[in-house]
């Protein structure tokens, strides 16, 4: 049986060294520059891009299986993996996965070898599970060039300790992702089943309104089955997720403050991806729609509205609980909502990050991520 009891966020430091290197690390690349904005987080929130990291642009292009691989030339990027799964009785169970890396000293080109014990990149990687209102969340930390933490696009395979998301034999068609921490784990097999979407511009985001972007795909249709164990009890589990793809040097401006980002699985077979960064004076907004069939539709700031609605009050500050989306030419107008629980996941830099459900024209679950709120 599932408790539903309150869990403090496990942060693991299996490797006490790499911890202390990773967080020293993170404070001198922030401070090296006196005249450049604060570091306000992982991925470069308000950072200016210097050290000759490449700034994406609508001139580049994604080419597969090479961007599923590492971008030496770019200062943030990261794969995003979250999951709306059922226990074989039939209870909601959402999964979170994520590998970031941090570079450190720009490559000369994408080619150039990332030698051993080079100081070139740090790594972090999350993963969690929520059922039941109960949230667990751990943290791994690894500097690079000691092939502790690393990508690959071909074959494809992410990993940081034995954390790993991987083709199974070579094949493109079925990954693999293995997590375990001491008192829960997963381990599932994941078939994606259309070809990727690419945001914005053929894969170019925008990210405010002077043009400002990342590079931005994913898999949105995965069909996903395999084993989470709890507390030494092992349940099999199936459903379908959503994986993202981005790397930029400079995710935010300096005068935004956070994002708010959702990703839904519509009953309708639709899939939807809306977003706002906030800005001090207002926001940017954007999204992509993608139909039952498979037709993909980039959304301009004006196309779509994502309001927040009712508040919740959190260990960590209050935040939306209730979203409104609408997107008047697919007349799609829902209400997003949260379950009850804590979705902090408070690791070095925190973030919520929870499951949702959507009721309105349309029905729905999905993930929903928020920035920037903690106090």
């Amino acid at each position: 049986m599932i408790n539903n009891r309150a869990v403090v966020p496990v942060i693991s430091i299996s490797r006490v060294v790499p911890t202390v290197l990773m967080a020293l690390t993170i404070l001198l690349s922030a401070c090296s520059d006196s005249s450049s904005t604060p570091d306000a987080g992982f991925a470069g929130l308000g950072e200016t891009s210097s050290d000759n990291f490449r700034q994406p642009s609508v001139d580049d292009v994604i080419s597969l299986p090479q961007d599923l691989g590492v971008h030496p030339q770019h200062r943030i990027e990261w794969w995003y993996l979250t999951a709306n799964l059922k226990t074989a009785d039939g209870r909601s169970l959402g999964l979170q996965w994520t590998q970031f890396r941090r570079g450190l000293k720009a490559a000369a080109s994408v080619d150039q070898p990332q030698t051993d014990w080079n100081m070139n990149a740090a790594w972090m990687s999350h993963a969690a599970v929520s059922v039941d209102g109960e949230h667990r969340f751990s943290e791994r930390l690894a500097r690079g060039g000691t092939r502790q933490a690393g990508a690959t696009g071909q074959p494809f395979n992410v990993w940081l300790d034995d954390w790993q998301l991987r083709e199974v034999d070579g094949s493109k068609e079925q990954w693999q992702l293995t997590v375990t921490e001491d008192n829960w784990s997963y381990n599932l097999l994941i078939a994606p089943r259309r070809d990727i979407v690419r945001h914005g511009q053929d894969g170019f985001s925008t990210k405010s309104a002077d043009g400002q972007g990342s590079m931005y795909f994913s898999f949105v249709d995965l069909a996903i089955e395999g084993d989470v164990t709890l507390d030494g009890e092992t349940y099999a589990v199936s459903g379908q997720g959503w994986f993202d793809r981005e790397w930029s040097s400079q995710f935010l401006r300096a005068d935004q403050d956070g994002w708010d980002w959702l990703a839904l699985h519509l009953d309708s077979g639709a899939k939807v991806m809306a977003f706002r960064l906030r800005e001090r004076d207002g926001f940017y907004q954007s999204g992509t729609w993608v139909s039952p069939t498979g037709e993909v539709r980039a959304l301009t700031p004006d196309q779509l509205s994502l309001e927040p609605g009712r508040l919740r009050d959190t260990r960590a500050g209050s935040l939306p609980e209730q979203w409104q989306l609408s997107i008047p030419s697919e007349g799609l107008d829902i209400t997003v909502t949260v379950p009850p629980g804590d979705y902090w996941n408070n690791g070095v830099f925190p973030y919520w990050e929870s499951p949702v459900s959507a009721e309105g024209t349309h029905k729905g679950v999905g993930y929903l991520e928020l920035t920037g709120y903690q106090e």
